[in-house]
């Protein structure tokens, strides 16, 4: 991956400030028929590439001949910051790496924290089935958002205001649960924060009834416009081979028909009892990476269907008073369930030594976190695989030879990557 790499161009402040450019005589000039080269900067204040990614793009004419992306802009330190926090607090951290997906980021730092504390099989039904309903009606939120901005990228403003509105009401979900709309912490360690809301399944039946009934019309703008086809269809391809070997995961490994997705090869929180579909694409270029995520929506509803009449009564936290804080009105008239709340929030719980790695579907491929307990209160180290972060290197492989500047948008909304996680 050498000639992916950005070398030397690490300078001075006395040197010339142009000298960070990439330099046209790292291109090989027989990627140029006219032997004419530019070199410029896309972002990182561009609105099309979703957050503050810096792209380093050498054109011949039209052509692209060299894409680096040029990241770092909004790195949060958010791995080490949670190194410092005791596990409950570093959950927060979580909500704000893929800002679009919290509670798919609380439920795999959540999962890893338990195998941990070898608590896996003790969290209670009611919340492993409610975990399900949360994470599928957060992936139908995200793909709204990558559905809106990715179509209004490409010129389509409709879709974008159809995407809000269906989505603030699974946010009016979400908040009914914890309270706020997108820094959620509601998943954490042992189960859920606080029990569902009365109402919460009347609320979600009707949003699924009503959405059931609008989500059609997302194709109808989209999947057969010929405007659409003709900017998605044969742009931004890879290979399966190129795309395994980037590591690419989600959408865009499935839009190149392998099939591959964490909730059936790795099955958690109770996947495999679920009957669902995967979809697959064949030529791996935007208009498949498009219609997998399209067509991933309705399973996703196929899945809540099943989780709601399913969804049991009962507790929904750890029954262990090291690990789950007491009930709030347990506090108010036992003295030992106040003097656990108190050490819990201010010592945390200790998990054994030892180092567990557990991943989870997020809405932009794999998710996993790596994490090492060396017995006291405080993770020793945090590491996120970030989808969003493996994901983005593929963009070169479906850019350069292949695709004219306009192309790059078309590119970079297909990957649907989240700059959060990309610079955690």
């Amino acid at each position: 991956m050498e000639d992916l790499a950005i070398k030397d161009r690490w300078i001075d402040d006395e040197e010339d400030e142009n000298s960070n450019i990439l330099d046209q005589d790292e291109v090989d000039q027989d990627d140029a028929p006219d032997k004419e080269l530019m070199t410029i900067n896309m972002g990182p204040q561009h609105p099309s590439t979703h957050g503050v990614l810096r792209l380093i793009v050498t054109l011949s004419g039209e052509s692209v001949v060299k894409c680096i992306p040029d990241i770092g802009y909004l790195h949060t330190g958010i791995e080490k910051s949670a190194e410092n926090k005791t596990y409950n607090q570093a959950l927060t951290l979580t909500d704000r790496t893929d800002y679009l997906n919290p509670l798919i980021n609380n439920l795999g730092f959540s999962l890893t924290v338990e195998k941990l504390l070898e608590i896996e099989d003790k969290v209670p039904p009611k919340a492993q089935v409610a975990r399900v309903i949360l994470c599928e009606l957060q992936r139908i939120s995200s793909h709204l958002v990558w559905l809106g901005t990715h179509a209004m990228d490409l010129g389509a403003m409709s879709t974008f205001l159809y995407g809000m509105r269906d989505r603030e009401i699974i946010l009016d979900i979400f908040e009914k649960c914890a309270g706020v709309r997108m820094m959620t912490s509601y998943i954490m360690p042992g189960g859920l924060y606080a029990d569902l809301p009365p109402g919460f399944d009347t609320a979600v039946n009707s949003f699924l009834t009503d959405f059931k009934k609008k989500w059609p019309d997302y194709h109808a703008l989209l999947t057969k416009s010929e405007l659409w086809l003709e900017r998605t269809k044969g742009v931004g391809i890879i290979t399966p081979e190129e795309a395994l070997a980037y590591a690419v995961t989600g959408p865009g490994l499935r839009a190149c028909g392998i099939n591959y997705d964490v909730r059936k090869m790795f099955p958690y929180i109770g996947y495999d009892t679920y009957d669902f579909e995967v979809p697959l694409g064949k030529n791996g270029d935007v208009f498949d990476r498009f219609l997998c995520r399209m067509l991933e929506v309705p399973q996703s509803i196929r899945i809540i269907e099943q989780a709601l009449a399913k969804l049991p009564d009962g507790e929904w936290m750890v029954n262990d008073r090291k690990i789950a804080p007491p009930k709030k009105w347990e506090v108010a008239t036992n003295m030992e369930s106040l003097i656990h709340h108190f050490k819990l929030f201010t010592s945390g719980f200790k998990p054994a030594p030892g180092e567990v790695y557990c991943r989870v579907e997020s809405a932009r491929g794999e998710l996993g976190y790596y994490m090492v307990s060396d017995g006291s209160a405080k993770p020793y180290r945090m590491h996120i695989r970030a989808p969003s972060f493996a994901n983005l290197q593929s963009m070169p492989l479906m850019l350069e030879g292949k695709a004219n500047f306009a192309d790059i948008v078309a590119a970079i909304g297909s990957i649907d990557i989240i700059l959060g996680e990309v610079d955690r």
